[in-house]
């Protein structure tokens, strides 16, 4: 498994890494992603580590707590071989201290999440959301006070829009805090707006993007063609209105694409779709989920092999969409391109 340096920090992360959101199964939404056990979840981990996959990815609100719990058991005599990473910010509860990222409920959160995962340490601690109305300084200030105290390594966002993460950063500096290493955004071939805006500033401002739903939320599994009803087992059912949109028409062409492509390389649709990602700019690690041994195994042969410069294009166009103001003069037009060169080389449908 290769190993990427997480943005501009020290800490080195595996290109895959597992995503623990089917731990638990609990509520309308993880209960449709999956009711993973800890002997099953046991399972996973022994699958995960002995490919390579050191990097466990949960939150707070995944299943009520009750992700962090399983995996917490799961990884049980393992942890020095293991990175945690989990999520706060989002409400866990109607009351006033249940949601956000004001300094007690950071503290709170921290020690609730120390507590379900059983260790003293997490590696990377992300903000689930932006919370405008706790001032970025004092989030900076309590997250600096959890590394100190050793209960956190590094701290991370998650679904920040640029100007909000360039806030942040900007005043991390100001004040000498410890500066944001990654950023976990939505980004996949159904859904590329991470390119636009937020993959230019992580490069410059070194923040490693994880990515979360690269399979655009079940729908580039292979399992959704174009002229086709959606598959009786599919889990979009029950949680296509959680997740990102995705027109129907990019979809198929995407799909088409993806087809094409597993033709020719004798891979799966789902595993050229993670390859693709892992070659684009600022990408650390790629979150892989899986109900199933099966889903796992499969997932993880997404590494070790290259897309060729071909059928690289062929995805890219494929899923280039036109970019909305103020970017598609960037995009489209020569002076504008000129002054700011394209990080990736698409031809917008």
């Amino acid at each position: 498994m290769e190993h990427r340096q997480l943005g501009g920090s020290g800490l080195r992360v595996p290109a895959l890494s597992f995503g623990a959101g089917t731990f638990g199964g609990r509520g309308p939404l993880f209960g449709a992603w999956g009711t993973t056990d800890v002997s099953e979840a046991r399972r996973m981990v022994d699958i995960c580590l002995d490919a390579g996959v050191t990097m466990f990815d949960t939150a707070d609100v995944y299943s009520d707590g009750a992700s962090e719990e399983v995996l917490g058991t799961a990884l049980k005599g393992r942890r020095d071989a293991v990175l945690i990473s989990t999520k706060t910010g989002l409400p866990t509860g109607d009351g006033p201290r249940d949601a956000g990222t004001s300094r007690p409920r950071l503290i709170r959160a921290c020690e609730d999440a120390l507590r379900r995962l059983g260790t003293d340490v997490i590696d990377l601690f992300q903000l689930h959301a932006f919370d405008a109305s706790t001032p970025v300084d004092e989030v900076l200030s309590a997250l600096d006070d959890l590394t100190r105290a050793g209960k956190i390594r590094y701290a991370g966002v998650s679904n920040f829009s640029g100007w909000q993460l360039m806030k942040s950063l900007a005043a991390a500096d100001r004040h000498g805090r410890p500066r944001y290493v990654a950023h976990q955004v939505y980004y996949s071939l159904a859904g590329r707006d991470y390119e636009w805006e937020l993959m230019p500033l992580a490069r410059d401002q070194q923040v490693g993007a994880l990515v979360w739903s690269p399979l655009a939320w079940g729908r580039l599994t292979g399992r959704i063609r174009r002229g086709r009803p959606l598959p009786a087992g599919s889990r979009l059912h029950a949680t296509a209105d959680f997740g990102p949109p995705v027109d129907d028409e990019l979809l198929y062409r995407v799909v088409d694409a993806l087809d094409t492509t597993a033709a020719e390389t004798g891979r799966t649709v789902p595993q050229i779709a993670l390859n693709w990602l892992l070659t684009r700019p600022t990408v650390a690690s790629v979150l892989i989920g899986a109900r199933t041994e099966e889903q796992l195994r499969q997932n993880l042969g997404a590494v070790g092999w290259e897309l060729t410069p071909e059928q690289l294009r062929r995805l890219d166009e494929a899923s280039a969409v036109t970019a909305p103001y103020p970017y598609f003069p960037y995009q489209r037009q020569e002076g504008f391109a000129r002054l700011n060169p394209p990080m990736v080389t698409t031809r917008a449908h």
